[in-house]
């Protein structure tokens, strides 16, 4: 009997994860053998366990999954990668794409959908969400400049909004700092979640830390 492709699993929701681990097995050709919600723990996974493919998350703790894959293609891993997140930006995409991952499935994708993507990447292809804009994701793909922080999804107003959020501002305190209303502030910590997929303040904070933000 032909050997299974090994699978390692990413994902910070252990809920979520367990519901995709058993996903990934009950296909006849895959076998998990490895999972966990930490960054930097994937990577010690990887090194010791060269699996076949990563199936990754891209909000995660410690290293994000962007940081993961480029930590990947750093240490020349051998492991096809596929993204999974709720995340539908398509700046965000491309530049998952670009880092070095070979798919992006979105996680509210059909559940019969998560078979076809993880094998187009085993078999040395590319797999994107039907949900994903192909012209737009082309058109960004084909662009030379990659930027090196995900902070440059960021406007200047949104990175300096994100500082003072990370610093404990409360909103009322960052709309008078910058003068503007309370909505608007709100507003812009939306599209900065949105933009970054990070929905905490927390998570906000380790970011700007990550990114040299805030010491």
């Amino acid at each position: 009997m032909k050997n299974k492709h090994s699978v390692i699993l990413v994902d910070d929701h252990e809920l979520v994860r367990a519901g995709i681990r058993t996903l990934l097995n009950s296909m006849p050709s895959l076998n998990v053998i490895g999972e966990c919600g930490d960054g930097n723990e994937a990577i010690s996974i990887l090194e010791n366990e060269c699996p076949d493919i990563l199936v990754l998350d891209i909000s995660l703790k410690g290293l994000n999954g962007i940081e993961v894959v480029k930590a990947v293609q750093r240490r020349k891993l051998p492991v096809k990668i596929l993204m999974l997140s709720m995340h539908n930006n398509v700046e965000y995409v491309a530049r998952c794409l670009k880092s070095g991952a070979n798919g992006y499935l979105l996680k509210d994708a059909a559940v019969e959908e998560l078979e076809p993507a993880v094998m187009a990447v085993l078999d040395g292809g590319s797999y994107v969400s039907n949900e994903i804009d192909a012209e737009l994701l082309d058109r960004l793909l084909l662009e030379p400049r990659d930027c090196d922080s995900l902070l440059e999804l960021l406007t200047g107003r949104q990175r300096q909004i994100l500082q003072l959020i990370a610093e404990g501002y409360s909103t009322r305190q960052i709309a008078e700092a910058v003068n503007v209303s309370i909505k608007t502030v709100e507003t812009h910590r939306a599209h900065i979640m949105s933009r970054l997929n990070i929905y905490d303040v927390a998570g906000l904070v380790r970011f700007a830390i990550q990114e040299q933000l805030i010491h």
